[in-house]
């Protein structure tokens, strides 16, 4: 369901009510199935192998796959973790909602920790349709990717204004009619929300395929991922598709894990290729087995089978069964430099800080953040741009009070930015009253509530730390955390006002464009 992430603590249910989930979610998903004037009956994606693919990637026979399935999902059942968009997905009849609250969770999940998105996810509180970009920016702080969350936005602005107030029904219709839904997204939604028999691949799925079929190269290659998609397909579960993908994930998420799988905690090792091969290359080490005659490995393993270990790095006796996959290495993060200022002043209320808004496209679009600007090769040139920069929003300004307090080094996906602190206090000074478009003053406890990156806060606790003197007082706080500010509402409540009472009932089923 999600991009590859730290696990949390497992929770294990009674077997009576596993039982009793089970025979709920297939109620649910046997409602969800739309009716053939809906125009959206499902067809099993016809799953392609290429014929240049050796068997021994491949699930070769029904009996296997069946062993696959069950096995996994009886671990499923037992294992796995107590997460609210699951126990929301399990419970919920209404199939708008239903698909609305796992939408959600994917997006939010995507390149995100499951225990930070937890917080997140109940503290989601507000009607997305009609909320503006400052409210979702303001809920989303912390999660990153902030274009993800106005995606989300805008599709969800679609589904009310264009289809109804109903969501598409299969994963074909989701990647089509909502902006931001793709391949994975779609699948999940469609999969776990509307019992869709379609397979999904994620980071967590990716890496237990490619150890169970000993894939050995870059996923993320157009051929591997392929490969992948079709594995998945061929596996998924018809009659429970929902759990068979989320147990992939939990799988990945929690056993088959990156660095330190726990091989002996797996409920399919004795179908994984990855563990026969480790104790094949073992036999060899020992000198128990001479040659490989018996042990069944790739037919056209010369180097040119496009799922096998890369020439280029073949296998290491010291990583075992984290030989699968081998991704190509990342490139490094370009690194940036900038200059930013604290500006503060006395106010009715206690001291204001000066934030200005980034521009609505690119990075950290629309959020909010103290004056910046680029770094200068020289320290007089430093301060004679940022101050520039400060007058152009608060006007004439003492240059003599503006001081260098330290840097902060924050690293976004694809930029290593390290942001040189300043601070300039306006004390006995008339207040600024006015600003331009795109700037603000506000108080401590709104900066901590208002739509603003990591990194600004990162910034504001270097000069909070700096700063003993300031009309701050004694009234400096840590930055919140999402779990502690104020929410106005109740979880639920996001259902209720997203899906709005006065769409009426016998609207049709889907929109025509959804059909």
């Amino acid at each position: 369901m999600r991009k590859p992430r730290a696990a949390v603590g497992s929770g294990h249910r009674k077997q009576a009510a596993s039982q009793e989930g089970r025979q709920k979610h297939a109620k649910n998903n046997s409602q969800a199935k739309p009716s053939a004037c809906d125009g959206l009956a499902r067809q099993p994606e016809e799953v392609v192998l290429q014929a240049s693919v050796s068997s021994y990637h491949l699930f070769r026979d029904v009996a296997e796959v069946t062993a696959f399935r069950g096995s996994l999902l009886s671990w499923y059942d037992q294992e796995k973790r107590d997460l609210p968009w699951r126990r929301r997905a399990e419970d919920e009849m209404d199939l708008d909602r239903r698909a609305y609250a796992v939408w959600v969770s994917e997006v939010m999940l995507q390149q995100t920790q499951v225990a930070t998105v937890i917080n997140y996810y109940t503290g989601w509180m507000q009607d997305l349709a009609s909320a503006s970009l400052e409210e979702v920016n303001q809920l989303w702080a912390g999660l990153g990717y902030y274009s993800r969350g106005r995606r989300l936005q805008e599709g969800a602005r679609k589904v009310v204004e264009e289809l109804g107030g109903h969501m598409p029904r299969t994963a074909e219709t989701l990647q089509q009619l909502l902006p931001g839904v793709g391949r994975y997204t779609a699948g999940a939604i469609a999969s776990i929300a509307f019992g869709q028999a379609t397979g999904v691949v994620d980071g967590n799925v990716a890496r237990v395929l490619c150890r169970v079929r000993a894939i050995g190269a870059d996923p993320s290659s157009t051929l591997v991922s392929q490969q992948l998609w079709g594995l998945a397909q061929q596996l998924v579960d018809p009659a429970r598709p929902g759990d068979f993908n989320q147990a992939a994930m939990e799988l990945g998420a929690t056993v088959c894990t990156p660095q330190r799988p726990l091989c002996s905690q797996c409920p399919v090792e004795s179908l994984c290729r990855a563990r026969q091969r480790v104790e094949q290359e073992q036999l060899l080490a020992s000198g128990s087995l001479s040659g490989s005659p018996d042990v069944e490995e790739c037919a056209p393993n010369t180097g040119q089978c496009h799922l096998c270990l890369p020439p280029s790095e073949p296998w290491d006796q010291t990583l075992g069964v984290v030989n699968f996959p081998r991704k190509a290495s990342r490139k490094p993060p370009r690194e940036e430099s900038s200059a930013t200022c604290v500006l503060e002043q006395p106010g009715a209320l206690g001291a204001q800080i000066l934030l200005v808004q980034r521009p609505n496209s690119g990075l950290l679009a629309g959020l909010w953040e103290f004056p910046s600007v680029t770094w200068e090769p020289s320290e007089q040139l430093q301060r004679k741009a940022l101050l520039q920069e400060l007058q152009r929003w608060a006007g004439p300004l003492p240059a003599t009070h503006l001081r260098h307090l330290g840097e902060v080094v924050h690293t976004f996906s694809h930029i290593k930015l390290t942001y040189q602190v300043y601070g300039l206090a306006l004390e006995g000074q008339t207040p600024v009253t006015t600003v331009p478009p795109g700037a603000r003053w506000l108080t401590q406890e709104e900066f901590h509530t208002a739509a603003v990156s990591t990194a600004m806060k990162k910034v504001f606790r270097v000069y909070q730390g700096q700063q003993p003197g300031t009309c701050m007082g004694s009234k400096r706080s840590q930055v919140s955390s999402p779990c502690s500010r104020k929410k106005p509402r109740m979880g639920q409540q996001v259902l209720d006002n997203f899906f709005r009472s006065h769409i009426s009932t016998d609207a049709h089923s889907l929109n025509s464009a959804a059909q």
